[in-house]
């Protein structure tokens, strides 16, 4: 679960500071740099599983595709300071298993993260294969007694925080960096083994400028096995980007049993689930949910072809007539993957979603906003098997989406200018509304006031929404502010 995230110098991300709940709606206008956020999460993510280049060429760039990694650093005019930094606070899992199926357990399980890279001053010569350079990488743990000074959205101590904050360490980072006589840059990671006195086992050296990855992602449960656990949450961060064309495709019997980033895998998912519980139970399950969207669905399920050996997404509507994924509409097909996600106790981390209302009639925007809140973990529960370590990011310019969540859960993405060696740049701000517990833990956060707030409201979308059952209290439209939008 990551907490906060700080950024500098990456897109038009400059002196970024965001912290995070279960759940995140950030709104803004379109090219305001809102998905500038969820690719420099992506990054992050990326970078625990692959080379730094890879990492950078699977970003999106300005123009949505990305063949060069200049494109990712912060620039005024055509001059880039060519320097990235991170830093992440995490809540990772208890327990990994690494790329040799070697089980491992964190000492400690609240993290801090951070990275700062380098663009070559050669690589504009084409001298090093790699343009990428680690300056910085650090890991060290947040003890425990001052989760509450860190996790300042509501949840319940004991049930849920002392569930999944746990552990102890005292001393030495896991991942540490020091700087030789000649200037270069030493990234050592330490066991997690410690003496009497605090003091961390061995310690395995690398020096910076000769390594494409960063340490944390060759890490194992055998070197250091809170860096494994911390290296698993960062994988398990992902922007999910579903595509129809992959959701309507049917699966072989040996497929991924996993939903994939673009939707594909679905009906496998679906099929592992019912082996874990009652195949009708999950069923039915997914048939109320899918019927709060679409109105009355008798019954989902998977079809199994063992002659050809696929597995086919099937729905039954009201008047018996059974469909295949193929014959299903965009919004539909979307809304069931999300449903399965929900009910799938394997899905853990961190889940990135733009516009999820696309797809979705105006009037069910609420209920696929309840969905997705449902999702995440709900602070307020034990922290288990039915509750699962999931967090959830949204982001929109729909005013519908806007008004139908909590007001502690909205960001509000917009333009802003500062000043850099004299020179005036542009840059995006996160400001949330007043009295909220991000400002609370951060007094410097910036704060959007309702009236610039009320910018991305429709009233007709108002009157709209306040016949529908509201589930959850504190929303945005529930405001006094509004009552003079719906006055008849």
């Amino acid at each position: 679960m990551l907490t906060r995230l700080k950024v500098n110098g990456f897109k038009n991300l400059v002196g970024l500071d965001v912290r995070f709940g279960p759940f995140t709606c950030i709104a803004g206008a379109n090219g305001v740099g809102k998905s500038n956020l969820f690719d420099a999460i992506r990054f992050l993510s990326l970078t625990a599983n692959h080379s730094l280049l890879e990492a950078a060429l699977r970003v999106r760039d300005d123009a949505g595709q990305n063949n060069e990694v200049r494109g990712l650093f912060h620039r005024i005019g055509s001059e880039s300071d060519g320097r990235i930094s991170f830093e992440a606070e995490m809540i990772v899992p208890s327990h990994a298993v690494d790329d040799l199926g070697q089980a491992g357990k964190a000492t400690t399980t609240f993290l801090r993260y951070s990275l700062v890279i380098r663009l070559r001053p050669t690589a504009s010569k084409g001298a090093n294969t790699n343009p990428l350079e680690i300056l910085h990488e650090e890991l060290v743990h947040i003890k425990k007694g001052d989760a509450h000074e860190h996790l300042r959205f509501e949840h319940d101590v004991r049930e849920w925080r002392d569930r999944v904050v746990t552990g102890r360490r005292s001393g030495v980072a896991f991942i540490s960096t020091t700087t030789r006589g000649d200037g270069g840059h030493i990234i050592k990671l330490h066991q997690d083994a410690q003496d009497a006195k605090g003091s961390g086992g061995r310690a395995f050296e690398r020096a910076s400028s000769t390594l494409p990855r960063t340490v944390l992602s060759s890490s194992t449960a055998a070197e250091s096995p809170t860096a494994l656990c911390a290296r698993r949450e960062m994988q398990s961060w992902r922007l999910l980007q579903l595509e129809p064309t992959a959701l309507r495709q049917p699966d072989g019997f040996a497929s991924p049993t996993h939903l994939e980033s673009n939707g594909a895998h679905l009906p496998a998912n679906l099929a592992r689930l019912t082996t874990r519980d009652e195949p009708e139970r999950v069923y039915c399950q997914l048939a109320n949910r899918l019927s709060e969207l679409i109105g009355s669905v008798r019954r989902i399920r998977v079809d199994r072809d063992d002659k050809r050996e696929l597995l086919t997404l099937m729905m039954t509507s009201s008047d018996e007539t059974e469909l295949p994924a193929r014959a299903l509409s965009d919004g539909t097909l979307r809304f069931l993957a999300l449903s399965v996600l929900e009910l799938d106790p394997e899905t853990s981390g961190l889940i990135c979603l733009e516009e999820p209302e696309n797809g979705i009639h105006p009037d069910r925007i609420p209920v696929i906003l309840q969905l997705l809140q449902d999702i995440a973990t709900d602070p307020n529960e034990p922290a288990d098997a039915s509750n699962p370590l999931r967090q959830v990011i949204i982001n929109t310019h729909s005013p519908s989406v806007v008004m139908a969540v909590p007001d502690s859960s909205i960001l509000l993405a917009k333009p802003a200018k500062d000043i850099l060696a004299g020179r005036e740049f542009n840059k995006v701000i996160f400001a949330c509304l007043p009295a909220n517990w991000r400002t609370k833990s951060n007094p410097e956060q910036a704060m959007v006031t309702k009236g610039e707030l009320l910018g991305y409201l429709n009233p007709a979308a108002i009157i709209r929404h306040r016949s529908s059952p509201a589930r959850r209290s504190n929303r945005v439209i529930d405001h006094p502010e509004l009552g003079l939008f719906v006055a008849s």
